[in-house]
């Protein structure tokens, strides 16, 4: 058996299913990879070279006696550095973590464990998956594997860099105003932000904890079914868990998508804040390919892009300086200075503005709901343009501009950001899929048809 350059998840599973392809040398693939290019990528801050191999081979000696635990069994993934591993660093990007060993696993580990993928490391976060690309950390930030001199969005850069350079064929991310969607935006990949409570936080530093998503980014939607499939479901560990059946994540895929009803929402990308002519080109292209797919495209209004930004903006500083108050005080200079900013402004926020932005927050929820009530999904961007320059983002980024992704940890909605082309400097440009709350698997439905439909997954990034 030998591995091939870079599979999908879906790929890679087959093919071990059928005895074609060893667990042990994809994972070996994937640490050359590794070796050869996070010199560059600074993807990981941890490798677990030994214990993937281990596990590499543990995962083959089972699939070989006919005992597979799945579509992820010797499945090579990371872990952002803010989820908690067993006897393994977890350091959140920060110095006052360095010497932090948890001594239990994150609920998500544990899935992705159970389900048999093999960990091959901790991948780079902005610290406490807040901040920026800050270089003023224990370890450099990030860079995109399409051009080094770009940024990969955040705070899961590092899971979004070592996806799109095949390093790992999965990985996971954490979302509050956009983490996973940002860096699947600007690296080329496909991640999704599901539905508040439906993949458990318990074990995960908290950023928002009314605003926090956990979940999968890998290089197709069918591959973060996949992953999905093994991270959603009840925690008690998490009082936001919700305590429902998870359905079947793959059974629509190829069904395809003829009289689904995909609402745009035009004004966000084209009025509310333009956004490149490459990424207008690749919505524009998203919306045709559906259209030809068989979908009814229909228009979306809602309140001004700047609303939910200033509403989640405002929770989410808050709720931040809440979580990390202590440190705050007694530590706040070995923060980055990106971050040290954020909780000063967060501490100074009243609690009048506060409870402000969560009424605002119903209002805007329930209108979203309402706008969809008649529609299976709806499409905006999920980034403003290519990826700029790593050196080029503004310490207040934040607030800079406002997010195309922030609405929907707003409203706790499933959004998904796929790839739609290819813009300025050959750089990624993508558009984001929102579903309705627990339909995850319509979200993947149209994704899939999409991306099998339009070439654009058949690009990688060429690092010599």
């Amino acid at each position: 058996m030998a591995a091939p350059a870079i599979p999908t998840i879906a790929e890679a599973a087959k093919r071990i299913a059928a005895k074609q392809l060893s667990p042990v040398e994809l994972t070996r693939a994937c640490l050359d990879r590794v070796r050869a290019l996070d010199d560059r990528l600074h993807a990981f801050v941890h490798l677990t070279e030994e214990r993937a191999l281990a596990e590499a081979r543990e995962a083959e000696r089972a699939i070989m006696a006919g005992a597979s635990k799945g579509p992820l069994h010797g499945i090579p993934i990371g872990l952002k550095d803010i989820v908690d591993t067993k006897g393994i660093p977890t350091t959140c990007g920060s110095k006052i973590l360095q010497d932090n060993i948890p001594d239990t696993d994150a609920a998500c580990a544990e899935s992705l464990a159970e389900a048999g993928t093999v960990l091959i490391g901790k991948t780079t976060t902005h610290e406490f998956a807040d901040g920026g690309p800050s270089f003023d950390l224990p370890k450099p930030p990030a860079r995109n594997p399409w051009n080094t001199d770009h940024f990969t969005a955040g705070s899961s850069s590092g899971t979004g860099a070592a996806v799109a350079a095949g390093l790992i064929l999965g990985g996971i991310g954490t979302d509050t105003g956009g983490s996973i969607r940002g860096p699947a935006a600007l690296c080329g990949i496909a991640g999704i932000k599901p539905t508040y409570g439906l993949v458990s936080r318990a074990g995960v530093a908290p950023a928002a904890f009314s605003l926090d998503h956990i979940g999968p980014m890998a290089w197709t939607s069918e591959d973060c079914a996949l992953m999905l499939q093994a991270l959603a479901g009840y925690d008690a560990r998490d009082p936001a868990s919700a305590d429902r059946p998870v359905p079947n994540y793959t059974a629509a895929l190829g069904s395809g998508i003829k009289g689904l009803k995909v609402g745009v929402i035009h004004h966000f990308h084209e009025v509310d804040y333009k956004v490149s002519p490459g990424t207008q080109r690749g919505i524009d292209g998203t919306i045709s390919a559906l259209r030809e797919l068989g979908a009814e495209i229909r228009e979306v209004q809602l309140s001004p892009l700047q609303d939910w930004q200033a509403c989640g903006s405002l929770i989410s500083i808050t709720e931040r300086a809440s979580a990390y108050d202590e440190w705050a005080r007694t530590r706040l200079g070995d923060f980055s200075e990106r971050v040290q900013r954020r909780l000063m402004l967060g501490a100074l926020v009243s609690g009048v503005d506060y409870v402000q932005a969560v009424r605002r927050r119903r209002e805007l929820r329930a209108e979203l709901k309402a706008a969809m009530a008649g529609l299976d999904i709806v499409l905006t961007a999920a980034a403003p343009g290519e990826a700029p320059k790593i050196d080029n983002v503004p310490i207040w980024d934040v607030f800079d501009r406002p997010s195309f992704t922030i609405p929907f940890n707003v409203a706790g909605y499933p959004a998904m950001s796929i790839c739609a082309g290819y813009g300025e400097g050959g750089l990624p440009v993508a558009v984001q899929l929102v579903g309705k709350p627990f339909d995850e698997a319509t979200l993947f439905r149209v994704a899939d048809a999409f991306e099998k439909a339009t070439p654009h997954r058949n690009a990688r990034p060429v690092l010599a």
